[in-house]
């Protein structure tokens, strides 16, 4: 598309945005609603209210769905250390899915090696 015929589309889209806004303008229905939205922010300035306070008035269930609410967050795992007292080896873990510490409950059996935690 050449330039020339570019221009010409933006500017035939531009008159038809221009009337579409005439007409809006000369509709009652948004005249209200504008009307409206300038007296409801000129009552929140006036009372210090913001728009968080008037949804928690007109509808207290909307309001407590939209207040963030804080995240849990897990308690951070302890590490355990294991000595194993037939060959020293130690192993430090937060749980208990160690492929070394596995292997000794295998071994050893899960009480037994349950009983070299270090306290």
């Amino acid at each position: 598309m050449s330039r020339l015929a570019e221009f010409r589309a933006a500017e035939k889209a531009l008159q038809e945005q221009l009337a579409q806004l005439e007409a809006m303008k000369k509709d009652a229905g948004l005249k209200r609603e504008i009307e409206f939205e300038q007296k409801l922010l000129t009552l929140m300035k006036n009372y210090d209210k913001g728009l968080r306070d008037i949804i928690a008035l007109l509808d207290p269930a909307a309001a407590g769905k939209s207040v963030a609410r804080p995240v849990k967050t897990r308690r951070a795992r302890v590490v355990k250390v294991y000595e194993n007292p037939h060959t020293g080896e130690l192993i430090e873990t937060k749980g208990g899915n160690h492929r070394g510490l596995k292997a000794w409950k295998e071994q050893y059996g899960a009480s037994e090696v349950d009983g070299w935690l270090r306290k």
